[in-house]
């Protein structure tokens, strides 16, 4: 079975990265189930199931998981019957919170959930902090501090995150990789076992360390931010490093 992660592997921003068509017949071909998990909780699991059939790629709701279906599951475990949350975010974030019976409120908020916000104003950092000052749970989507597009990398939740977390004094509980909830999640998605599964990223310190936590196999393509002088000083390694998704399907 394999893990992908989507921004800097499949595609950059939306250029995709090499024949994707192709790549994906090649994996139905071999008979990999596939499961594609990334932290970007921005985007919305039908815009994913829309942008990749646009793209030429088929795929079902259920083969994406993201951090924003992470933070909603983690939260609906902590407060069954839903409740308000306020969220530093976007429609894909407030979309899997809102299905898990949650509302977007900035009175008595159970959680702060961070994550990346394109629409950030300091507005909302002022009440972020504040509601976690009070006491309200401080969730963070994931850590990453960029994000990569074709013009080069931008500022990602892992920044804002930093703000919230310098502001308000509190370390945010991180839903997103590396830690394990997600990939959890999409081994249960493909009913798999971590050591028949490789997971495939761009990123060394989410994609990458996420999957040898849980003792997946893994590899690392330098299409995204990791480039090969730092991907192979890495310790431990990467189980195998390739240039993009195409080369390491011919070498598995």
């Amino acid at each position: 079975s394999l893990i992908l992660d989507m921004d800097g592997v499949l595609w950059r921003g939306m250029q995709p990265i090499g024949d994707l068509p192709a790549i994906f017949d090649e994996i139905s071909k071999r008979s990999l189930n596939f499961v594609l998990a990334t932290n970007n909780a921005t985007t919305t699991i039908q815009q994913y199931v829309e942008k990749l059939n646009h793209l030429g790629v088929l795929v079902e709701p259920h083969q994406i998981v993201t951090s924003a279906i992470a933070a909603g599951a983690y939260l609906k475990g902590k407060y069954p019957e839903g409740g308000p949350v306020f969220v530093l975010g976007e429609a894909g974030l407030r979309e899997s919170l809102e299905e898990q019976g949650f509302y977007i409120s900035e009175n008595d908020a159970y959680a702060v959930v961070v994550s990346m916000d394109r629409n950030l104003t300091f507005d909302k950092l002022i009440k972020a902090t504040q509601l976690i000052q009070a006491g309200s749970d401080f969730i963070a989507t994931n850590p990453d501090r960029t994000f990569p597009t074709p013009e080069g990398l931008i500022p990602g939740a892992g920044a804002i995150l930093a703000a919230v977390e310098a502001a308000s004094g509190s370390q945010a509980v991180v839903m997103g990789k590396p830690q394990p909830e997600m990939y959890r999640i999409a081994l249960k998605s493909l009913n798999a076992d971590p050591k028949n599964t490789l997971v495939v990223g761009d990123r060394f310190e989410t994609d990458i360390v996420g999957g040898q936590a849980l003792g997946c196999w893994t590899a690392l393509v330098l299409s995204g931010v990791t480039d090969k002088e730092s991907a192979q000083a890495k310790n431990p390694a990467p189980d195998m490093i390739a240039e993009d998704l195409r080369t390491l399907l011919e070498r598995i």
